[in-house]
């Protein structure tokens, strides 16, 4: 809602003479004759508004009406403001009592650490890498491990069957069955697995 007060720079409790009065001071000063071309546009916006707020201002019924409904935006705002204070003060009593919880909790016994799993990854590699860093990081109880549920262990059983059936496939291209023998029999890594198995 346009403040036609604060265009005009009056007081809300003005009278009509100094109303007029400053509606004729701010035409003289925002005249479009006395700008350039680039001032002369915000000059004549600035007359609109002006023009506007006297109209509105001028008329005794129009007023009224005006600060009827200047009235109840005010009351609209306090009453959304008080209301947004109010949810806010709600939160940080939320926060604060949570966080209390948490510290009582805390003393009472100490957290447990939860294996979480990323589940879009479930059945791949990168699930098997995101399941043994989780494992490792956290290094939960032995209660904690048999909540794993069959479905992480199948995720890294077929994980290990798929990298198992990769590899035979490698192995029978001829383009990379080369790779594959280096990589098996003359890789010190591998050779050292396969001494101790021998």
């Amino acid at each position: 809602m346009k403040d036609y007060y604060g265009i005009l720079e009056v007081n809300e409790k003005a009278s009509q003479e100094i109303i007029e009065k400053a509606y004729k001071t701010l035409v003289k000063k925002y005249h479009p004759d006395l700008y350039s071309s680039v001032e002369k546009r915000e000059a004549e916006k600035k007359l609109k508004e002006i023009n506007e707020a006297y109209n509105i201002l001028s008329d005794s019924f129009l007023r009224s009406q005006y600060d009827l409904e200047l009235q109840k935006e005010r009351t609209r705002v306090q009453t959304s403001q008080n209301t947004s204070r109010e949810n806010n003060q709600n939160y940080q009593q939320t926060i604060t009592r949570q966080r209390n919880e948490n510290i009582s909790g805390n003393k009472r016994k100490k957290k447990k650490t939860e294996y979480v799993r990323n589940k879009s990854n479930v059945g791949t590699i990168f699930g098997l890498v995101d399941l043994v860093k989780d494992l490792w990081a956290n290094k939960p109880e032995k209660t904690e491990r048999r909540k794993m549920n069959q479905t992480d262990w199948l995720a890294i059983g077929l994980t290990i069957v798929a990298l198992l059936i990769i590899g035979v496939i490698l192995w029978f291209i001829p383009f990379t069955n080369g790779w594959m023998r280096q990589l098996l029999f003359e890789n010190p890594i591998f050779n050292f697995i396969g001494g101790l198995f021998s």
